[in-house]
């Protein structure tokens, strides 16, 4: 009887102890802290088409222990399940929580961008802020059959992306990033705005292209409806927009590289052959020569009235311009302005 009792003694305490070993494994592999990051929180991207070993590598730095987060993987059925996307982990999280959160819904990103010249530069600017890399998102931008579809070419197609902040998720593929901004597009260009265009007989993107120029020209906002205006009347009077800012677009895209730095434009650069030289070409250039901010293209939109057809810089009030009527008034004003070029010796 005695012995039959320590039988059962030592089958009950070895049915514990494996009890409380399961107890404890369990608690351990879901349950337990299982972050060793100091912040907060941290932000994981996981790429679209990763396998559980990526994702793994991606949380290494972040986890006490992998083997334990692999073995909870397993179990919840995540190991074979994987998604893409940006997701946020809190310190203090388990594995059970790590685990609901990366199959959880995605974040969303804030993607911002503005200025940029080319939409090289665009594609560049992009694909930091969002998974898709900058060649991917170049060929959504230029894929001839969405730029035909919808009225663009390769010289405009800039003129699509309205500088602002969207949000995305992170994992957007290059072509549904596209897409969205061709929806924000045909917004901006509906009620007031398409009044507007009738008013001035121009399309979106000849408004574009025109803002592109106001802006090259000018820093100053409260300044631009006023350039706008004196190039709206050289249109009208059929005569060429002469636009310093093109010849220098123009001279960039001969030399190859945007980055060269032009403080100054000789009469021998007015004589370059590119559609984009407004000196030699009639009309707005075949596409914007930079992405025009809202307020560039508002500045068209409500362009002033007046009838000053020239200006030129003013150098006794930097940044800002000085306004012409007539050849007479403006040789005069520029002048002023090559006088003060000459004494500082901006050459080029």
């Amino acid at each position: 009887m005695k012995y039959r009792k320590k039988i059962l003694t030592i089958i009950v305490l070895i049915g514990l102890a494996l009890g409380f070993y399961f107890v404890y494994m369990f608690s351990r592999t879901f349950f337990w802290d299982n972050t060793i990051f100091e912040q907060e929180k941290i932000y994981v991207f996981i790429k679209e088409g990763d396998n559980f070993n990526e994702v793994r590598s991606v949380l290494t730095p972040f986890l006490k222990s992998v083997s334990d987060f692999s073995k909870a993987a397993v179990k919840k059925g995540y190991f074979t399940r994987v998604k893409s996307g940006k997701f946020i982990l809190r310190k203090g999280s388990n594995n059970n929580e790590i685990i609901n959160t990366l199959r959880g819904k995605s974040l969303t990103v804030r993607v911002t961008f503005n200025n940029q010249e080319r939409i090289e530069n665009l594609a560049g600017r992009v694909a930091q802020q969002i998974e898709p890399d900058s060649i991917e998102l170049l060929k959504a931008f230029l894929d001839p059959i969405f730029l035909k579809a919808n009225g663009f070419s390769i010289d405009n197609a800039l003129g699509m992306y309205l500088p602002d902040s969207y949000d995305f998720f992170w994992n957007t593929t290059a072509e549904n990033f596209r897409d969205k901004m061709w929806k924000s597009y045909q917004n901006f260009w509906l009620d007031d705005t398409k009044e507007k265009l009738v008013d001035l007989g121009m399309t979106p993107l000849e408004v574009i292209s025109l803002a592109a120029i106001v802006q090259k020209e000018t820093q100053k906002a409260d300044e631009r409806p006023l350039v706008a205006g004196v190039y709206l009347n050289r249109l009208k009077r059929k005569m060429k927009l002469q636009a310093d800012p093109t010849v220098i677009y123009a001279m960039k895209l001969k030399l190859k590289n945007f980055d060269t730095v032009i403080k100054r434009v000789l009469y021998q650069d007015l004589k370059i052959k590119s559609r984009f030289n407004t000196y030699q070409c009639e009309g707005l250039p075949p596409g914007p020569i930079t992405m025009p901010d809202i307020s560039s293209i508002r500045a068209v939109l409500n362009a002033e009235q007046h009838r000053y057809l020239y200006f030129v810089a003013n150098p006794n009030k930097p940044g800002y311009h000085l306004f012409a009527k007539n050849w007479k008034e403006h040789n005069k004003n520029k002048k002023i302005y090559t006088d003060w070029l000459n004494r500082n010796r901006v050459y080029r």
